[in-house]
């Protein structure tokens, strides 16, 4: 004689789950909180991956290795950075082919108040922390390709190139105003 199966109870929290199951194959995910775009109440919260594979900020923030100021303040260096940076232009196939260079664009105000910033940053860091940030911010490198890149291969190294790394942070929260100064 077979057994009566039981029922479960109704779970509401597992009836609209929209989480992906299935991610690529070299996928490096992390789960976030962030505000809900379809929420009806404002502060409304869902969690959402964010993919952590080229993202050591990222990653760092993900393991709680840094903190929240920390990791808003090198966000703020990155998107200087970007809103800085005039590398190549697109080539738009629209237009007629010209022998010789375009004139260039104007630096707009959000681009010098953006040097400016990046300017102050460089100061406050030093040549090495500035150096340190811009490889593990800008250049995307992880701490033992810091070491690698310097010669100095042993974890020793990889752990204080963490620490100056964080130390940098630190004073990147403080110049975006992210954190205050401790007494």
């Amino acid at each position: 004689m077979s057994r009566a199966k039981r029922r479960r109870p109704h779970d509401p929290a597992t009836t609209h789950d929209r989480r992906s199951r299935d991610l690529p194959r070299n996928a490096e995910v992390a789960a976030i909180e962030v505000d809900d775009p379809l929420g009806l109440e404002p502060g409304d919260k869902i969690v959402t991956l964010r993919s952590i594979r080229s993202d050591p900020l990222g990653r760092m923030h993900s393991h709680r290795h840094v903190d929240e100021a920390q990791y808003q303040g090198g966000r703020a260096f990155q998107a200087d950075w970007e809103k800085a940076e005039r590398g190549p232009q697109a080539v738009d196939p629209t237009r007629e082919y010209v022998d010789g260079g375009q004139m260039r664009e104007p630096i707009t105000e959000g681009q010098r108040k953006a040097v400016l910033r990046l300017n102050r940053a460089q100061r406050e860091l030093g040549a090495d922390g500035s150096a340190l940030v811009h490889e593990v911010l800008i250049l995307g490198m992880t701490m033992e390709q810091v070491g690698q890149r310097r010669g100095l291969h042993a974890q020793r190294w990889n752990d204080y190139f963490a620490r100056r790394f964080r130390e940098c942070l630190d004073r990147l929260a403080l110049m975006y105003g992210f954190a205050t100064e401790r007494r």
